[in-house]
């Protein structure tokens, strides 16, 4: 949710302003995360011959627009055109957790009046309160409402009790004492031109950008010993176990005490690998961010962090640490190389992300479906799971689990894949799932879907199911996301970068995907194999039938002049087309603050039918599938209470157009894809009643695009 942007030069001479706009910039790529205030801390020093320099922090509520004119107001204070050799900035766009919007809150946070630490973090820390308690109680004082605080104020109070430490270590120390999920940036007036940071369920990944060959594709990570104590008694919890109440008094006193503190096991690493280029002046630059849409115009060499790595950079070396090791984790670290394009996350000629994705759909999907299928022998193969198609068709049950869209696109698809698989299909919102404790056995197969790969809740829900024994099958449009690497196997959508908060051609590619896996599963069934050639034809012919639909783009903007002033909207329809009726419902909230409800037609006499009248918007999805008399009869329903339906139905339908008030008709297709052309007028019809009602279509008030907390 928050927006992490860090950038390092060594040996790269670089003016303060230049360091500055590529900060801005960096945050200015991060913004389609959501975020309510911005800030940055660099070196304020403005002679050239200073070997410690103190740090400056601006910060501001509002739009990184609002930040980038107080920046412009600082040339009085710093000297934009000092050139730096090796200096660290640090910049972070906020989305309020703990605390109202405002600079006081807004990262980045420091240690002490004089910003002798500062921190950007990402996520929530769930024992703050303890840390500040013990804190206060040692003297320190609390300018801010915000968790992060406690993160900058522990790691001064440990460098002010402990002596010979290097910067990685007190950080080390640090994440001992945090609980919750994090992703942290420290930089320190007190180790000029060195940068640490680390995650803990929250993505963050390292851009490595140099002219020179880089020393290793992978390198070794780095272990502390391992016969120290990980988990230092610094903070005292109320859920500690019990003792008598003599060792509880002891206890008590040692972790209050300085002597305590000072005697954490802040050990040296056993190695000393390290990462860097090979050249005769090593130049290199390191960009720290939440996410690849920051990094990719700089560099595309990029490195992403597992939990509890800590990255430290030092001299323009790049090392990566962990205290402990497990039995199953990796022991090196990738340089990957990102096949995403500036020109993906631009807007070109379109007037926001939004629209621009709408219109990509024709791409998108065939890119989903790229090498994978094979019209010619009805073929399709998902290179990712293909190996584990044995144990997948011995399941016992299927599990979708997502949150959002993904959500619905599970929805979509549940009625095929039962068709197809033969096998029971459960779709679970994440939260709930988590929250019921669902029983999950070893023969399941649990699929979790997640444009970002890093929705808090689907991860959660993912670790528990592994830690039961499931299958895991991730489904994400980010390649090295936290769901892509903790799965067993998975499914790359290739949708391409989406940068608008509302989702659109991921939905439709996860569609897609969950599709073909339907199809890969029923493959050597011969009573599905003609049902099997229809899907895949219709999979065929959607690219150039998804262009029909924009092509009503004029129809809808025209039919969101009548509705943009409305209060409420009901979307109706059902069996394929009821995920339609819900993701359009979700799009028209997200985007336009209307109230609106995806109502499952044959639920309308159960309640529903009590909202219909003349004046509340009704739009009505019925296509020519083998609910369609059910489809008309609900229709029928709404017209005698005068309600005036939308319907959106397929072309040439001259019976339903008949009823409709107002129409928008798509062409016809196979049952199961129907829902593909369906939702994209749901789609161009939320962005035209938002852009009418003067909104922000990429980034809607209170929403994020990639929700890394509960």
């Amino acid at each position: 949710m928050c927006g992490i942007f860090a950038y390092l030069n060594y040996l790269v001479p670089a003016k303060r302003e230049e360091i500055l706009r590529i900060l801005i910039k960096g945050l200015q790529r991060l913004e389609y995360r959501g975020y309510d205030s911005a800030g940055v801390a660099i070196d304020s020093s403005n002679n050239a011959e200073d070997s410690v320099s103190d740090i400056a922090i601006i910060k501001k509520r509002g739009k990184v627009k609002a930040l980038e004119e107080e920046i412009a107001a600082s040339t009085q204070s710093l000297d934009f055109d000092r050139e730096f050799n090796c200096h660290i900035g640090i910049a972070h766009t906020r989305w309020a957790t703990h605390g109202e919007p405002s600079a006081c809150n807004s990262h980045p946070q420091r240690s002490d009046p004089n910003n002798e630490f500062v921190v950007i973090h990402n996520g929530i820390i769930t024992n703050y309160k303890d840390i500040k308690t013990f804190l206060e109680k040692k003297g320190h004082v609390f300018e801010s409402e915000t968790d992060t605080e406690t993160i900058a104020k522990l790691i001064k109070h440990i460098y002010d009790t402990k002596n010979e430490v290097n910067f990685r270590q007190l950080v080390e120390a640090v994440i001992q004492q945090l609980e919750g999920a994090f992703s942290l940036v420290f930089k320190s007036k007190h180790f000029p031109g060195e940068c640490v940071a680390t995650r803990r369920g929250s993505p963050l990944l390292i851009g490595v950008k140099t002219r020179y060959k880089l020393s290793a594709d992978h390198f070794p990570v780095c272990y502390s010993k391992a016969d120290h104590d990980h988990r230092p008694n610094l903070i005292p919890t109320t859920s500690e176990p019990q003792t008598s109440d003599k060792t509880n008094e002891k206890s008590k006193d040692a972790r209050h005490s300085d002597k305590s503190t000072s005697n954490l096991a802040l050990q040296r690493s056993d190695s000393t690998t390290e990462f860097q280029p090979i050249g005769p002046n090593r130049e290199v630059e390191y960009f720290f961010a939440s996410d690849a849409s920051a990094i990719i115009e700089h560099t595309n060499q990029v490195i992403y962090l597992e939990d509890d790595d800590v990255a430290a950079v030092s001299e323009g070396a790049l090392s990566i640490h962990r205290i402990k090791r497990s039995i199953d984790e990796s022991t090196v670290r990738e340089v990957i190389t990102l096949k995403m394009e500036i020109q993906q996350i631009m807007k070109g000629s379109f007037s926001s992300f939004m629209q621009k994705e709408i219109f990509e759909q024709t791409e998108s999907v065939v890119n989903t479906m790229r090498g994978r299928v094979n019209f010619e022998t009805n073929e399709v193969v998902l290179g990712g799971i293909k190996d584990y198609m044995g144990e997948i068709k011995r399941c016992r049950r299927l599990l979708f689990i997502a949150c959002g869209t993904s959500y619905h696109s599970a929805v979509a698809t549940r009625q095929l894949l039962e068709e197809l698989t033969e096998l029971p299909v459960m779709v679970e919102l994440a939260s709930d799932f988590l929250d019921r404790s669902t029983p999950v056995f070893r023969d399941d197969v649990c699929f979790f879907i997640s444009q970002s790969g890093e929705t808090a809740d689907t991860l959660m829900a993912l670790r528990y199911c592994k830690g039961r024994g499931a299958l895991i099958v991730g489904i994400t449009n980010t390649v090295g996301s936290s769901i892509c690497r903790e799965s067993h196997c998975g499914v790359h959508i290739n949708a391409g970068p989406e940068i608008g908060v509302a989702s659109t051609k991921a939905y439709t590619s996860q569609f897609i995907s969950l599709v073909m896996f339907g199809l890969m599963m029923s493959d050597d069934r011969l009573s599905m194999q003609q049902r099997r050639k229809e899907i895949i034809q219709g999979l065929q012919k959607l690219p150039e039938q998804i262009k029909e639909v924009l092509k009503t783009d004029e129809k809808i903007h025209s039919l969101s002049q009548e509705l943009y002033q409305q209060k409420s909207l009901l979307v109706m329809g059902r069996g394929y087309n009821y995920a339609t009726c819900l993701e359009g419902a979700l799009k028209i909230k997200e985007l336009t603050y209307m109230h609106s409800e995806g109502i499952l037609a044959g639920e309308l006499k159960h309640g529903p039918l009590a909202l219909v009248d003349k004046a509340m918007p009704v739009i009505m999805i019925i296509t020519r599938d083998n609910l369609y008399p059910k489809c008309m009869n609900a229709l029928q329903q709404v017209k005698a209470r005068h309600g005036r339906p939308i319907v959106v139905c397929n072309k040439g339908d001259a019976e339903t157009q008949s009823h409709a008030y107002k129409i928008v008709d798509v062409p016809y297709t196979v049952d199961c894809l129907q829902g593909i052309l369906t939702v994209i007028p749901m789609q161009l019809l939320s962005f035209h009643i938002a852009v009418l009602r003067g909104y922000d279509v990429d980034c809607p008030r209170n929403l994020a695009k990639s929700v890394t907390v509960e």
